[in-house]
């Protein structure tokens, strides 16, 4: 399942995963597998997909019997030197087997990719980051523990995410660096080209984080039907062309 290595069904790994790992339903595990191959969702993807697994249009992922799937090279770094004794093992929930209780990882996956979850009565967002920023980040509290959110907002400037965008102000950046709560605006970017025939055409060509195109373009296109926008004489999806 290594980056070296040719791909495996992913109903092959799930099965490994349910049956060694975690005791639970193969959909939530097939889920985050996909999530974590989609370059629209993780800003360094951990596993390397090959068939279909979604698109930023909402697109599932066809079944697990159907796609393939191994580690990408940046995910080894999690495991590197996982053998080497570097961390503690447990066994796992039936005493078959033995799991690590945390891994040796080089990688920052938690601040890089960011994390999303609900659990009973609380929620977590992290959003995503460049991962050259947070070693230089990491590196800086590193030398100095007692710096300031500032500070570090010169070596970390804020979130970087796999669609871009662009955000809108960084108070809410700030916000949530010193007390973990905040909000951050993004908007798409967008030009604007003259055509031919004079008029003006807005294209997009990045979309905020975690927006469904498809549903975009449906929503301005009930906009232009409410006459809640108007101007626009065409509509149009020019994202697979090249």
């Amino acid at each position: 399942m290594t980056s070296d290595k040719p791909y495996k069904k992913s109903a092959r790994i799930v099965g490994e995963v349910i049956g060694k790992y975690h005791p639970h339903g193969d959909s939530a595990v097939y889920e985050s597998m996909v999530r974590m191959a989609q370059d629209f969702n993780y800003r360094y993807m951990l596993v390397d997909g090959h068939g279909n697994f979604g698109s930023v249009d909402g697109d599932s992922a066809a079944a697990m019997r159907y796609t393939e799937a191994r580690m990408s090279k940046i995910s080894m770094e999690i495991l590197r030197d996982i053998t080497k004794d570097t961390i503690d093992y447990q066994d796992n929930y039936d005493g078959s087997e033995r799991e690590p209780v945390v891994m040796p990882s080089r990688f920052p996956n938690l601040l890089v990719n960011g994390a999303a979850g609900i659990a009973v009565g609380m929620a977590t967002n992290i959003p995503p980051h460049q991962l050259g920023e947070i070693i230089d980040g990491v590196l800086a509290v590193s030398e100095n523990p007692d710096i300031t959110i500032p500070e570090l907002m010169e070596v970390i400037p804020g979130p970087d995410f796999p669609t871009a965008g662009q955000i809108l102000g960084r108070s809410g950046i700030r916000k949530a660096y010193e007390s973990g709560r905040g909000s951050i605006t993004i908007r798409a970017k967008a030009e604007i080209e003259q055509t031919s025939s004079g008029k003006e055409r807005i294209i997009v060509t990045e979309l905020p984080y975690q927006v469904n195109k498809a549903k975009l373009i449906e929503k301005i296109a009930d906009l232009v039907r409410d006459k809640k926008i108007e101007g626009i004489t065409d509509l149009r999806d020019e994202s697979d062309r090249t």
